[in-house]
């Protein structure tokens, strides 16, 4: 368990005058706006980012002579010294205070978008893992491969920029796997730019009615054929194409017994359920901000999803006041999307986006309504009979039953984002006339499906040997939250006899699969006799192993006996006919488990054979 890191910034250092910090800030120019635009969020759009990044470094310079901080400027060959260190440490304490609102003053383009050049499937890969983070992971991972700084001196960094939770922060930056190469790549350089004309039709339209009002204003037709941002009924269009996603008459509306007739079962056939599924003012507003959301609309959506509009009116699942706000969730056939208002018009709107294709009634049994003070609510599918409420730490503590009003749960605790340590984790059990199945809270909009057993052969969380196997690896699930994830499966592979009679340790493989198909994770764990949690042995993306496809997985550990020896353990599934440990270990053995006397720190590579003569790798 890592532990926080609260203290002051840091000492300040030499004084740095104001000419001093100009030359800092025109020597780096293109890498600091670089910085900005990697620590700032990406809901806003690339545009607004490009041209807030320029900002923030453009407004970061002293008004007079200020002292730099006492932390690192640079690695060796790319020191900027310390008046590279103060601007930076401006860029940085701006980005991350940076909310959504108005744009920055300065600079301004009218009449064109601006957009970094496009990048490749890697680079958009990393953007959407990025937008993932907080702000203060963000800065970690940019200033570990952007400025190359070790995390000493990123710790050093975000304390004097303001973080309290450093330690959390580096952990989460932990998340991205991608090589530190690609925040070098084109797309993510805001100072070489492609440029895009806004809304031509609609800026048109506002210039000729601009003209109409009389001569004064036609000087300004131009500004005022600008998009507008309003999130209001009238305040977003869409090209005429679209212009039909707008009208809430013609929102698709499923009877409330059409599932039972149905030879599909998923979100298809959800009625449109809620007490306000005949505002129509509500519903226009909830599908111009889908359609095209303006300034006052926070956008998300899971890695993977589209954000764009839909292509013609969806279907409505629910419109209703939820907590403190007025909620509406449509579907489009691809995709889920919930907006919510405040009541009271306080906070700005925030329009969610879920991908759902394929969904069949294990994956469509819930969406989340709302998330208020660390609890839950969510709306359950017409075919559910029953909700309950469970930790999933603890196998034998039973269900707290769930009332259902109008297929809405009350609140129910939600896992802690940084449980610490983590005591429990909570789930929804729902049960329908297929049986009963556990779903979790990740983060996002669709609850994610539990399943144990070997892959090709996985089933519902329902028997107490299923719990027993989740209970020491539920806290493991915060490692895949905000991931996209459809469903994680739980397959204890291999069980161990550890050296000198200190037990049986269990070896369990976790995989989370996502909605895109691409991007799993795996996770191989280890526990011993009476521990509480498992320890990661293994971890991978993207590989077939451990899943439907492909199920086989060999890892191993070192592991410590309670006399102060050291072994290498290691463990495959039952189709393992041997194994074989090279490297800083040497020695082989035949079945599914190897064990090796080793020395402290040692490394090995595993290679394993298959009884069908294939061989397989160490994870």
């Amino acid at each position: 368990m890592q532990s926080q890191d609260v203290g002051p910034p840091s000492a300040a250092g030499p004084v740095v005058d104001v000419e001093q910090a100009e030359a800092a800030l025109v020597e780096h120019y293109p890498r600091l706006v670089r910085l900005a635009y990697l620590v700032l969020p990406s809901g806003r759009g690339r545009s607004r980012r490009v041209l807030t990044a320029h900002s923030l470094v453009q407004r970061a310079l002293p008004r007079g002579r200020a002292p730099a901080p006492l932390v690192p400027a640079q690695q060796a060959g790319r020191d900027g010294g310390p008046g590279y260190a103060l601007i930076r440490l401006q860029v940085l304490r701006t980005a991350l205070g940076r909310r959504a609102g108005l744009p920055p003053p300065l600079p301004r383009v009218w009449g064109l978008k601006l957009f970094p050049r496009s990048g490749g499937p890697d680079e958009l890969a990393l953007d959407h893992r990025l937008s993932t983070l907080s702000g203060p992971a963000r800065a970690a991972h940019a200033l570990r491969g952007l400025e190359r700084l070790p995390d000493g001196d990123v710790r050093e960094v975000l304390r004097a920029a303001g973080v309290a939770d450093v330690g959390a922060a580096l952990k989460e930056a932990d998340r991205i796997p991608d090589p530190y190469r690609l925040l070098d790549s084109p797309g993510f350089d805001p100072c070489v730019l492609q440029v895009r004309p806004t809304d031509l039709l609609r800026r048109r339209r506002r210039l000729k009615a601009a003209l109409v009002a009389g001569a004064a204003l036609a000087v300004c037709g131009t500004l005022l054929g600008l998009p507008g941002d309003g999130w209001g009924p009238d305040g977003a269009a869409a090209p005429p194409a679209a212009q039909a996603a707008l009208d809430p008459g013609r929102l698709t509306r499923v009877s409330p017994t059409a599932w039972r007739a149905s030879a599909r079962t998923d979100f298809s056939v959800w009625p449109a359920r809620g007490d306000r599924t005949g505002d129509r003012a509500l519903l226009r507003r909830a599908l111009a901000a889908w359609v095209r959301p303006g300034k006052g609309v926070l956008v998300s959506a899971t890695p993977g999803t589209p954000s764009g509009g839909p292509a013609g009116p969806p279907q409505l699942l629910y419109a209703g006041t939820v907590d403190t706000a007025r909620v509406v969730v449509l579907y489009d056939g691809l995709r889920v999307a919930r907006y919510a208002e405040p009541k009271d018009g306080t906070q700005d709107a925030v329009l969610d986006l879920a991908r759902v294709d394929g969904a069949g009634r294990a994956g469509s049994g819930a969406v989340v309504l709302s998330r208020t003070d660390g609890n839950v609510r969510y709306l359950t599918a017409p075919w559910v009979r029953g909700a309950g409420e469970r930790d999933l730490r603890r196998p034998d503590s039973g269900t707290r039953g769930l009332g259902l009003t109008g297929g809405v749960t009350p609140p129910l605790a939600g896992p802690a984002v940084r449980p610490e340590p983590c005591t429990s984790w909570n789930v929804l059990e729902l049960t329908d006339g297929t049986g009963t199945r556990l779903v979790t809270d990740l983060g996002e909009l669709v609850p994610a499906r539990l399943t144990a057993g070997r892959p090709d052969r996985a089933h519902e969380v329902s028997g107490a040997e299923a719990l027993r196997t989740w209970a020491p690896y539920a806290c493991s699930l915060g490692a895949v939250r905000s991931a996209g994830v459809r469903s994680v499966n739980a397959w204890a592979f291999a069980e161990q006899p550890l050296p000198g009679g200190s037990g049986e340790a269990a070896w369990v493989c976790t995989r989370a699969e996502t909605w895109r198909g691409g991007g799993a994770r795996v996770l191989v764990q280890f526990r011993t006799p009476g521990g509480r949690f498992g320890v990661v042995a293994a971890k991978a993306e993207d590989v077939p192993a451990c899943g439907e496809r492909d199920p086989r997985v060999l890892a191993g550990v070192l592991w410590k006996s309670g006399t102060g020896d050291w072994y290498l353990l290691a463990a495959g599934g039952r189709d393992t006919a041997s194994i074989r440990a090279t490297g800083g270990v040497e020695g082989s053995a035949r079945g599914h488990l190897l064990a090796l006397r080793a020395e402290a720190g040692a490394r090995a590579d595993l290679e394993g054979g298959l009884e069908d003569g294939r061989s397989i790798s160490g994870l």
